[in-house]
């Protein structure tokens, strides 16, 4: 067994982080995720049930909404600040078209976002929050070269304050029929392999409501059980069934090598894909509904595809170093007095344990220096506000930074919970060795160990290193080399799909983490 198919092994028993596990949320009640498909005379469904829906609802409500509140406000307030009526209207398009992307940004149009649970609660409030300092700018920047322009500053806060529990009431109320009508209909899965049995593996331990039908190609396995017993059984008739896709299913998925499915059914699913509904390989199903990529999915040449943005002409890759020149220079700016704050307290901390306990090593000096691996393997210093003991014991081989770590300090736990640790990094930023948004910058020692288990890992060494990232948001930290593999799916998502909307989305995610203390 080659090494691509040792970490698809491993892949198969861990599981991805849900949506919708916050305390308190409430779940929808649907339908048990078996083979079972709906009559087929039902043939009325809600308008919830169309893939469009609800965007077009949502988007539908923010613009009506935020046009009556932002009006009102404005002509209860008497905002005289206009000369013309256009005027108003520029104003408030440019105000709503920032607020509808720092909407989609978070996922808030999309079918698929649990909208109920907490997580999405607060970065709604994180978005809409950006979305005010982000249009005030826009707008007090151009009104210094036209003052007619300039609304109230009442006004517009009074308006973002109105809008965003109004905006998250009604994505909480129609949640719950959004998800009862995809519950209804299912996915069909074209495939009954083993990688089609994999993949009804990974799905049932994933967030996904929707059922599964499975229909074998060659009709070889018809009646039997994609996984044993309580898993669908697999079926046929694969062209009727992509007949009568609008009314049963949701989109297909091929878990089947290409050379099965015969010249016909491609042309058909290409037809489907067209004018019917959405046709997943297993990669695209991964990144549009998990947002990883799969390891099994990729080989040697992957980053040659189509479709990746990253690449050395991309405009993005520049105008991203521009960015993190200009924020590095204003944080290590802003968070000077907080960097005195927290090198006294370490210090303080040390010069105390050291005297009271000299066995277990002092926590100087304040500032913890390490050797990682940047873009294109070059080694780097990297700098962090040390966190844990020197010379405390260690096991031969031991790498990781456990749970409840007895090596991290009283002060380094909080530190690392609000992951201010990670602040002196900004010196690595400015210097051009990281990157804000990246993936992980590892120890050298990690990053050699993990390339000679990982199959393609040093994909991930395409790009800077960041102090935050697509992993270091979605997967917990790593403490074992099955970690490293899960961190690795997120990180190729990001190669994958680098882009300022995602850098975006890791913005707002990891200001969710840190104000929930969600670090380790």
């Amino acid at each position: 067994m080659d090494t691509t198919d040792q970490a698809y092994r491993a892949e198969r028993h861990y599981s991805w982080p849900r949506a919708g596990s916050d305390n308190g949320e409430s779940q929808a009640s649907v339908e048990p995720r078996t083979g079972t498909a709906p009559p087929r005379s039902h043939r009325t469904r809600s308008i919830f049930g169309y893939e469009w829906a609800p965007a077009a609802l949502f988007l539908f409500l923010d613009v009506s909404f935020w046009a009556l509140i932002y009006g009102t406000i404005s002509f209860l307030r008497g905002d005289a600040f206009y000369s013309t009526p256009l005027q108003f209207f520029l104003v408030d398009v440019l105000q709503l078209g920032v607020i509808v992307q720092a909407i989609f940004i978070i996922g808030g149009y999309s079918r698929s976002t649990e909208t109920r649970s907490l997580t999405y609660t607060a970065e709604h409030i994180l978005a809409i929050t950006t979305a005010l300092a982000v249009s005030s700018l826009l707008i007090y920047v151009a009104a210094t070269f036209d003052q007619s322009m300039k609304p109230s500053r009442g006004v517009l806060l009074l308006s973002f304050v109105a809008f965003l529990p109004l905006s998250i009431f009604y994505r909480r109320a129609f949640a719950g029929r959004i998800a009862n009508s995809a519950a209804k209909r299912a996915f069909l899965v074209i495939g009954s392999g083993e990688v089609a049995t994999e993949f009804y593996e990974a799905y049932q331990r994933s967030s996904n409501r929707q059922r599964l039908e499975f229909v074998d190609p060659d009709g070889q396995r018809l009646g039997e059980r994609i996984a044993g017993v309580g898993s669908p059984a697999i079926e046929g008739n694969c062209k009727d069934k992509l007949a009568n896709l609008d009314h049963h299913y949701s989109g297909v998925i091929l878990a089947e090598r290409l050379e099965r499915l015969g010249r016909d059914l491609v042309e058909n699913l290409v037809r489907t894909q067209f004018h019917s509904a959405r046709v997943y390989t297993l990669e695209s199903f991964y990144e549009a509904h998990w947002r990883h990529v799969p390891l099994h999915a990729i080989d040697p040449v992957w980053p040659l595809q189509m479709g990746f943005q990253l690449a050395r002409s991309s405009p993005y890759h520049y105008l991203k170093r521009l960015f993190d020149l200009a924020f590095s220079m204003a944080l290590l700016v802003v968070f000077a007095p907080l960097f005195a704050i927290i090198a006294l307290l370490i210090w303080m901390e040390g010069k105390r344990e050291s005297s009271s306990d000299p066995i277990h090593g002092s926590r100087r000096p304040i500032i913890f220096r390490q050797e990682r691996v940047g873009r294109a393997n070059q080694p780097f210093v990297a700098y962090k506000f040390r966190t844990m003991l020197m010379n405390s014991p260690k096991e031969p081989g031991d790498i990781y930074t456990k749970k409840n770590d007895p090596r991290v300090t009283r002060l380094g736990r909080w530190l690392r919970k609000l992951r201010l640790d990670e602040l002196p990094q900004l010196f690595n930023v400015f210097r051009g060795e990281m990157s804000l948004i990246g993936p992980r910058a590892e120890w050298v020692r990690c990053a050699e160990r993990y390339e000679k288990a990982i199959p393609f890992y040093h994909f991930r060494h395409l790009v800077k290193p960041g102090i935050t990232g697509w992993a270091q948001v979605n997967y917990p930290y790593g403490e074992s080399d099955e970690d490293a593999i899960e961190k690795l799916k997120y990180d190729l998502y990001y190669i994958r799909n680098y882009s300022l909307t995602l850098d975006a989305m890791i913005v707002l995610k990891t200001v969710h983490t840190m104000l929930f203390s969600k670090g380790r």
